[in-house]
């Protein structure tokens, strides 16, 4: 229930007495827990599905989805009936704001005090990330945990499907990968290294929001642009050449990714033929990612133009992949998916390319939205050849 004072609302929720100042503070702030009960709901699900009577959850994307919590170092331990969130002194006071659905444990040595909440959980069949958990790290938990069963899952694939503030948060991170690639575009000139545009390109980034980059920028000219994650040198961009520039933005630890391929002065026929073939590739792509397909079935519709026109070859990785609270998640859009079926609101990249030794290179890449109608290009950057005069 809520009650309205005067320039001031104040919202019960549970146990919680929260006070807001504005309407839409209150609308986000219950849009955000409604959706972390929806992910516990999930993960409880898959819990049950699975027998399990507790998750141990370790990986920091994980941890993020399920909790809220951004910091470096916690454990959650989610039982059918209790959610827990195990972290030092270092994050008592951020783990409390963020992880609001959670009793927060504060842990000296983190071995005795999961011990200790497990053994009071009373549980007994207990999952564990195997795709996370390092030998050694599985070694020390069975070292620690006695007389429990502990079962390897993985939980990537439950974040595949975004909620309404992850794909805010993703458009917002695309936005800011736009806006920074349209500064730039005024900015780069022959004589500048790839380095010195690429500190460029993620100072903009900062600037318009960002609160880091995805990855290392890529920023490959000329023969470099053959390598498909080359990443900016200090070779000297020149005119004449093509320069692939693959980047991307972070936003309340959400990601975007987009590539475009520019040509410093006017293009030859062979570039053109060539950006031409990949373009074809990458906007028949886009128009095959919709509801109901799969992965193999979208990258082999771009993959069979760059075929067709002799350059198969040259196209040597998958045509896309899912992101968002990681740069790489899944589903992939690669001949080796062929059971993930794509669905109503996850997030994947669309970027074929085509790579020719002691030559250069081209990709195109948009992010995407699938939709009920196929699918909706977030990335606003112009996929026209920019020719740099």
């Amino acid at each position: 229930m809520f009650w309205l004072f005067t320039n001031r609302i104040v919202f019960a929720y549970g146990q919680d007495i929260v006070i807001f100042w504005h309407w839409r503070q209150l609308l986000i702030e219950l849009a955000a827990r409604v959706n972390m009960e929806n992910r516990l709901i999930k993960l409880r699900k898959f819990m049950n599905e699975h027998k399990l009577e507790c998750m141990l959850i370790q990986k920091p994307e994980n941890r993020h989805y399920f909790s809220g919590f951004s910091g470096s170092a916690g454990i959650l331990l989610i039982s059918n009936h209790s959610n827990l969130l195990l972290t030092d002194f270092r994050y008592i006071e951020q783990a409390t704001m963020q992880a609001t659905q959670y009793e927060i444990v504060r842990y000296h040595t983190v071995g005795k005090t999961l011990a200790e909440m497990i053994n009071k959980l009373g549980v007994f069949q207990i999952g564990f990330e195997s795709d996370f958990v390092t030998y050694d790290g599985h070694q020390e938990l069975i070292n620690n945990l006695h007389s429990v069963n502990l079962v390897p899952v993985q939980l990537d694939a439950l974040r595949m499907v975004k909620d309404e503030n992850e794909i805010a948060s993703i458009k917002k991170a695309v936005e800011i990968a736009d806006n920074a690639f349209s500064r730039i575009v005024s900015f780069i000139k022959p004589g500048m290294t790839e380095q010195e545009v690429a500190l460029e390109l993620e100072y903009y980034m900062r600037k318009f929001g960002a609160e880091k980059p995805a990855f290392d920028t890529i920023m490959a000219s000329g023969r470099r642009g053959a390598l498909p994650h080359g990443r900016a040198s200090e070779k000297i961009i020149e005119l004449g050449d093509f320069v692939t520039m693959d980047f991307g933005a972070v936003y309340q630890g959400y990601h975007s990714d987009i590539t475009r391929t520019i040509c410093m002065g006017k293009a030859t026929a062979k570039q053109k033929e060539i950006y031409e073939i990949v373009l074809a590739a990458q906007l028949a792509g886009v128009q095959a990612v919709a509801p109901g397909k799969i992965g193999k079935d979208v990258d082999t519709v771009s993959r069979n133009i760059i075929i067709d026109a002799g350059f198969g070859e040259f196209f040597g990785h998958g045509l896309g992949h899912g992101l968002g609270l990681n740069i790489h998640e899944e589903p992939r859009l690669s001949p080796a998916n062929i059971h993930t079926v794509l669905l109503r609101n996850m997030v994947v990249t669309v970027e074929p390319g085509i790579y020719l030794p002691d030559w250069g290179g081209v990709r195109i890449e948009d992010t995407v939205l699938v939709s009920d109608e196929g699918c909706q290009i977030l990335t606003a950057s112009s996929k026209q050849l920019i020719e740099l005069y």
